[in-house]
């Protein structure tokens, strides 16, 4: 037998047990003595045959020491069965391992229980037996189990809904250990209520599963990695030595010069495979994997029991008869349906304290997730080994995303920089500030609002020019540029990761082999079964179609709909506020009120739609789950997909709609003094300052994205997961006892793992980059200094995320992936209609088109004078309509005639007063001119660098091409050396004689017995 396999201490036949010290220990057999001597397992023949014996046959009993002394011997004679171990949790690692110190624990079940008294609780320790015992408790009963049932007769009947899940659970954990696991349970623990499962994998098992799984483990053989010459040669090496600073001192991130060749592992080639240490050959996170496997396709399906006595509970038995007969209860239902509360592998260890032991997670504690190594790169291989190739891909993601902020962030400085340089060479924002000007602009709203001079609209003209420059159409286009430079060089990083962590052969469609249905979807099936069932019509192959669903895709789309109403109406309502108010203030007797009407309403306006837009966030992500969890989606992957196209629709529609108003509907409709827009037929539509609105949009952005960032992002990511920590922290301490051993003692791994917050996917980190990738990409056009705010947001989030990660969370089940997935083609479409809205952005929500249509058509000496007074028109203000006209026209001192607007219309002593200029549509032709040509000549330039950067490295395709002609060349000599072997036994057999048969002989070890069996193999 493997030594892994099975742990046991010999228990002298001589030791003193007091009354109970006959042969028959209540019905527990201990090992045979000969059973010790049996050979160690020579090969996976062995192994797979030892699997599927029951465990009576392998005449194995494995008793738990604690269970003795529970039973009520006498305490000088459990005093010399704990001496055997001074501290039993020091011996299992505080939780990392079995009570015998040698098995690990892979993956930990908690279920609650009730504690009606001592005499049950009492009871329930002995269930800390090893499941080798548990499974046979029909044929012997287990030590205590006679004491249950005598301490249960004075007690009240339990629940039946408790009793149900119970024996569920002992269903389920006898078909775990059907399936190889080997179990322990501890209901002793410092939480009340609450029991532990712990699940140990054997090697027979992790080699059988990995061979179904196809994982790529490493083999004995190993080849050099190529490496540069030459030039590259030594360049690779000076940015080595300039860049060891910022690499993590973890032995993961060292440069590899040979790697081992990996292959799909097979029991039948285990040869191949460097198994010198079995203990590591599976690293925690493909154990962990591998038992959740089996968790999952493990089912309970029987109705053993029955609920009760009288009419109704047999009905209620019926029924469970028919569920049991139609439903397969996995580890998804059970863990649905309250059977089990959590399931979870283990965290490596603790991260901080003294006289720890080494450990991934407090390696990455030190190396990752701290704010004082932020300047350094990432270990991601590391994080990949601890949490698996998903989560590792995220980080890798967000660090390639987070390197290539800093170009973008240094050009965007420098564009800021060019407007602020040249902002007092800018004439038309001079022409503005000129109080010789002396141009007098019409009301901004009716009667309330008087006549005011341009000139005060100086420092908003000023700061328009530090982000509507000529610099920007560059800025705009150098963006779009580097989104789908970001795009190739995530996938060539994405094709390194893939080499790098063996997954170039592997393929979504193997991982869609083993998606089982989710535990929803299997209710749903079940109820439909029992509908057509109580019908007397045939239930075989029962799956939901779109019939079925039909109700919940109806609510789907009539929510949608609503949620982006809603949206619509709320930024509809902050556009009155933003009216009104300007109305209310413009009342004000003072100047300085009048002079900041439109800095005072914007910036309110503007948090009132970054608080509702954070509020909506929430609801939102409630609501899109929601909806997806209606549509009962069968697959984890169906879920997840649709989950993120709801949740992102309705986010993106609730961050951007404030955004997209200002950039491209306000001041369109406002129409003219004297004939302007209404709404409700009270509010006149707001106008753009002189100046565009690109300032207004500016201001827009920044706030709403530094505040997504700061309070949402940051502020919830790390309140919220600690107010959660606190409440369960303080439910706990009430439930407590106040016993003193129980406040000495230190908590097990699954105890303080069991009180870390659960891990929720990855769907929430990668939205709020995703809708902040749009913020930097989608209206860069106004606001150049994007990019340097989220690099700077995105320096802190990794830290926080991987914090999150070490400290905060469950560890989640390892999940292998090549690619971030459908995120990706959410990338890809923000790209391509980045340089859309930019196009229009510059076109119609800048100057930068006017201004070159006045520069080339209307200038009459070459420059921009002229330019402002080109661009208002002119009003008679006899014509204001009644009612309409300010209160106190003589605000300014002086009786006005004629008022300015911005717009180009015809002048009043026209023939055609009032109408739309030949100036508005030659400015129109020329900014529909430029969306057209800046967008396909962007869109070339972005697919012209997706075309000449190839997906796959030149480096990295020569490796996995070397590593395939290894792989036949490993195969091809152990063929030859077959063959050779072959030929060899033949020429001996010639040579003893001329019968020409010859034979090969094998030998066979049969498990739990000491005697080998010769085969002999004729071929002719």
């Amino acid at each position: 037998m493997d030594k892994d396999e099975i742990h046991l201490r010999r228990l002298p036949a001589a030791a003193p047990w007091g009354p109970h010290g006959d042969s028959e220990f209540h019905g527990v057999d201990f090992l045979p003595d000969d059973l010790s001597e049996a050979p160690d397992e020579t090969g996976m023949r062995v192994n797979k045959k030892y699997s599927c014996l029951p465990a009576e046959e392998k005449g194995i009993h494995i008793i738990n020491i604690r269970a003795i002394e529970d039973i009520g011997y006498d305490q000088h004679e459990s005093t010399l069965l704990n001496s055997l171990s001074k501290n039993p949790d020091a011996d299992c690692k505080y939780g990392l391992y079995f009570r015998d110190g040698k098995r690990k624990v892979d993956y930990i079940l908690v279920y609650h229980y009730k504690k009606s008294s001592s005499g049950r609780a009492l009871a329930r320790r002995t269930h800390h037996n090893d499941t080798s015992a548990r499974s046979t408790k029909q044929d012997h009963p287990l030590p205590g189990k006679s004491v249950q049932l005598e301490m249960g007769e004075s007690e009240p009947p339990a629940d039946s809904h408790e009793d149900d899940k119970r024996f569920r659970r002992e269903e389920y954990e006898g078909n775990l250990v059907e399936a190889g696991l080997e179990l322990e349970h501890d209901e002793d623990t410092k939480i009340h209520g609450v029991g532990f499962v712990k699940i140990h994998a054997p090697w027979n098992v992790l080699c059988r599963e990995a061979e179904f799984l196809k994982l790529k483990m490493p083999t004995k053989k190993m080849y050099q990695i190529n490496q540069t010459h030459g030039l590259l040669k030594k360049i690779n090496s000076v940015i080595q030595k300039i860049t060891e600073p910022i690499q993590p001192k973890v032995a993961e991130h060292k440069p590899q010069t040979v790697k081992r060749l990996s292959y799909p592992f097979s029991r039948e080639k285990q040869h191949l495979f460097d198994l010198s240490d079995r203990d590591s050959f599976f690293d925690s996170k493909t154990r962990s994997t591998i038992v959740y496997e089996i968790l999952k396709r493990t089912t309970c399906t029987k109705a053993k029991y029955s609920m009760g006595k009288g009419e109704g509970r047999k009905k209620e038995t019926t029924l469970l008869n028919k569920r049991r007969k139609c439903g397969k209860y996995g580890i998804t239902s059970l863990l649905a349906n309250g059977v089990y509360s959590a399931a979870y592998p283990l965290h490596d260890g603790d991260y901080e304290g003294e006289n720890i032991e080494p450990n991934d997670r407090k390696l990455l504690c030190e190396e990752w997730a701290s704010y004082g190594v932020f300047y350094k790169y990432q270990p991601i291989d590391l994080v990949r080994k601890y949490f698996g190739e998903k989560i590792g891909l995220y980080f890798a993601w967000l660090g390639v995303y987070t390197q290539m902020l800093i170009p973008a962030s240094i050009v965007g400085i420098i564009v800021f920089l060019y407007g602020c340089a040249t902002v007092d060479e800018n004439i038309p924002s001079m022409e503005m500030c000129d109080q010789r000007n002396n141009i007098t602009m019409c009301p901004l709203c009716d009667r309330t609002c008087s006549y005011w001079k341009m000139s005060s609209a100086c420092a908003t003209a000023r700061a328009s020019h530090l982000f509507d420059n000529p610099a920007t159409v560059f800025f705009s286009v150098f963006m779009a540029l580097w989104a789908a430079t970001f795009m190739e060089h995530w996938k060539r990083k994405q094709m390194r990761l893939n080499y790098r962590w063996d997954l170039t052969g592997f393929e979504e469609e193997e991982e869609a082999v083993k998606d089982h249905p989710r535990a929803e979807y299997e209710a749903k099936v079940l109820e439909k079964s029992l509908r057509k069932e109580h019908k007397h019509k045939e239930t075989d192959k029962e799956k939901l179609t779109w019939k079925d669903r039909f109700p919940a895709y109806l609510t789907n789309f009539v929510g949608i709909i609503f949620m982006v109403g809603l949206t619509f109406a709320i930024v509809f309502g902050v556009i009155i506020y933003r009216i009104s108010t300007a109305a209310a203030l413009a009342i004000s007797s003072t100047p300085s009120g009048r002079s900041s009407v439109r800095v005072t309403v914007t910036a309110t306006a503007v948090i009132i739609n970054l608080v509702v837009i954070i509020i909506l966030d929430e609801v939102y992500g409630c609501i899109a789950r929601w909806l997806t969890q209606i549509e009962v989606p069968k697959t984890d992957k169906n879920f997840e997909e649709r989950l993120i196209f709801k949740a992102f629709l309705l986010k993106f529609v609730n961050a951007y709609t404030p955004i997209f108003y200002v950039a491209f509907f306000k001041g369109r409709f406002v129409g003219r003094p004297g004939d302007y827009v209404y709404i409700f037929h009270s509010f006149r539509m707001e106008e753009c300052a002189p100046g565009g609105c690109l300032m207004e949009l500016c201001i827009q952005l920044s706030i709403i994205m530094l505040g997504k960032q700061l309070i949402q992002n940051n502020l919830f990511e790390i309140g919220i997961p600690k107010m959660k920590k606190f409440i369960r922290y303080m439910k706990l301490k009430r439930r407590r006892s106040l016993d003193h051993e129980e406040h000495i003692k230190k908590k097990q791994r699954y105890e303080v793992d069991y009180n870390l917050e659960p891990f929720a996917g990855l769907t929430p980190e990668y939205m709020e980059m995703i809708i902040q990738f749009g913020f930097v990409t989608l209206f860069v056009a106004s606001f150049p200094l994007a990019p340097l705010f989220a690099l700077l947001n995105n320096i802190i989030e990794i830290r926080l995320d991987a914090k999150k990660f070490v400290t905060e969370l469950r560890r989640p089940v390892a999940v292998r992936a090549k690619d971030i997935g459908i995120w990706y083609n959410i990338l890809r479409g923000i790209g391509k209609l980045a340089v859309i809205i930019n196009a229009f952005v510059i076109s119609f929500t800048s100057d930068f088109i006017p201004r070159l249509v006045y520069l080339y058509m209307y200038s009459e000496n070459g420059t921009m004078h002229g330019f402002v007074n080109h661009t208002l028109s002119s009003f008679n203000v006899s014509d204001f309509q009644a009612g309409t006209a300010p209160n106190d026209p003589m605000d300014l001192g002086y009786e006005v005639q004629i008022c300015r607007y911005k717009d180009y219309r015809e002048p009043p002593w026209s023939e055609n007063k009032y109408d739309i200029s030949k100036d508005f549509w030659a400015v129109l032709a020329a900014r529909l001119a430029f969306v057209i040509v800046f967008q396909n000549l962007v869109m070339f330039m972005s697919d012209f660098v997706d075309w000449i950067i190839p997906d796959i490295p030149k480096d990295i395709s020569q490796q996995i091409h070397k590593e395939k002609v290894l792989m036949v060349e490993v195969f091809m000599r152990e063929e030859q050396g077959k063959l050779q072997m072959l030929e060899t036994w033949k020429d001996k057999d010639k040579k003893k004689g001329p019968n020409p048969a010859w034979y090969i002989h094998t030998i066979s070890i049969v498990p739990g017995s000491k005697h080998l069996q010769d085969q002999t193999h004729g071929l002719q």
